[in-house]
């Protein structure tokens, strides 16, 4: 896979060439589909091509047997190795040796966050702490609890995000299909969900999404983001009564912080789940397991709310209601996707910051497309804890590093290894990318590179690619 930069030039290279490397992303889906299944656990992910962006990898896998939680996460189809492309073939690496440090990129189980038909898409969620009690809040049939409360209680925050919360259904041209959540972004009528959510219904699909109140509208995709697994849907003939959930800062959210989730996890539409932030910035990668499907990565949020099948899509509230992000994948032991019943979570969940996610969201709305910040270098899956290592050779043969792109003029070269973005420890090629996805093209960002054994520091203003192609 490849991620892209530009900046300030660093110091001229030394005359030998240093050693190459690559890197790259996935997405989750739903469990019993009706087209093919995932693949079984510890296979690869196809990877974002050179000049690629970073996200995060998870994956259900057709067994429902656990996914170890050493990088690279499981994946749906090997293949060669060295550089990879948007779906182009991977190889795994060795297992990762223990003691990573904290920000480690963690081999979700894409729980297929979807349920009722099961279908499949990429997905991250929420975790919560094995010290910590979830607490699980059963909504009437009108979606809102029965009792009054505390407007600022759990219950209070539940009644109010509720009716702006939906149960999405899909289903595709081929009869393939699952139920997923999303939320009311604005009074036009766009709703916010994951992209793998969504993507049975791509391309001649249905889709349709139900309020807790029971009333149910067609909807059509605006746009969808492989990369960043956002999508963002229109409902037909929306009311217009509609209230958009208010969003949050997730920048400015802490370790501890108390969250909830809502969603249709395994088809129960209307679930309120408690927990806290266990964890910023984790590094995560997910695939559905789908072979023509691409990678996703992120820096995600890290809960221990209770996030199964169905929640892909789901707002993750602060404490006063208010969105910090969007449930998208788990990392899960047991289950079955295709076997005894689809795994569910244990308390460790991933969210996309709704800071991300808005901005995605909005591009996709004004152009139908996404646009990922990039350096211009492809860039190792190798599983070191070393850095980011800049390949010799780029996918298909192409340049490591893009003529007159960021990282070039930037004066960075193949074999140079990355260590750190600004203050982001960078400890392999998925890191990277995943970082660099969270800024938007123009930024500028200080890489920390490593280079026959001497350290620079290096200014690059991050490009832009348009589209998941």
């Amino acid at each position: 896979m490849s991620t892209e930069n530009e900046g300030n030039a660093v110091p001229p290279a030394p005359s030998a060439p240093p050693v190459p490397v690559e890197s790259s992303a996935a997405s989750p889906r739903p469990a019993a589909r009706k087209g093919t299944m995932p693949p079984p656990p510890h296979t690869p992910p196809p990877m974002p091509g050179a000049n690629g962006e970073a996200g995060a990898l998870g994956q259900q896998n057709g067994t429902g047997s656990p996914v170890d939680s050493s990088w690279p996460p499981p994946s749906a189809h090997g293949g060669a190795a060295g550089g990879s492309g948007w779906g182009s073939p991977y190889q795994q690496p060795a297992s990762r040796p223990a003691g990573r440090r904290g920000g480690l990129i963690a081999a979700v189980l894409v729980a297929a966050l979807v349920a009722g038909g099961l279908g499949g898409g990429i997905g991250y969620t929420l975790a919560r702490n094995s010290d910590t009690a979830s607490t699980t809040i059963s909504a009437s049939d009108n979606g809102a609890p029965q009792i009054k409360r505390d407007p600022n209680s759990i219950a209070g925050v539940a009644a109010r995000a509720l009716p702006s919360t939906v149960t999405i259904e899909t289903e595709g041209a081929g009869g393939q299909g699952g139920t997923g959540t999303g939320f009311v972004f604005d009074a036009q009528g766009h709703i916010i969900t994951n992209n793998h959510v969504v993507a049975d219904a791509v391309d001649g699909g249905r889709l349709t999404a139900t309020f807790p109140d029971g009333k149910k509208y067609e909807a059509e995709i605006v746009g969808n983001a492989q990369g960043y697994d956002v999508a963002v849907i229109k409902l037909k003939n929306a009311p217009s009564d509609l209230k958009p959930l208010p969003l949050g800062d997730s920048d400015k959210v802490a370790v501890g912080d108390e969250t909830i989730a809502i969603g249709a996890p395994f088809g129960l539409s209307n679930t309120v789940t408690t927990g806290i932030i266990s964890a910023k910035n984790r590094p995560v990668a997910s695939s559905d397991g789908n072979s023509e499907s691409k990678a996703s990565y992120m820096s995600a949020l890290q809960t221990d709310a209770s996030i199964n099948p169905g929640n892909s899509g789901g707002p993750l509230l602060d404490a006063r209601g208010a969105v910090i992000g969007i449930n998208s994948a788990i990392q899960s032991t047991g289950g079955g996707l295709g076997g005894s019943g689809q795994s569910g979570s244990i308390g460790l969940g991933f969210a996309i910051p709704i800071n991300q996610a808005k901005y995605v969201a909005q591009q996709l709305i004004k152009t139908g497309k996404p646009v990922y910040a990039k350096i211009g270098a492809s860039v190792s899956l190798e599983n070191t804890t070393d850095g980011a290592k800049i390949t010799e050779q780029g996918v298909g043969g192409s340049a490591p590093i893009e003529p007159g792109g960021p990282a070039d003029k930037a004066g960075l070269r193949p074999g140079d290894v990355i260590t750190r973005l600004d203050d982001r420890i960078i400890d392999s090629g998925p890191t990277l990318i995943g970082e660099i996805w969270t800024h938007k093209p123009g930024d500028k960002v200080t890489l920390t590179v490593k280079r026959d054994g001497k350290e620079y520091k290096v200014d690059v203003v991050l490009g832009a690619r348009i589209g998941d192609d």
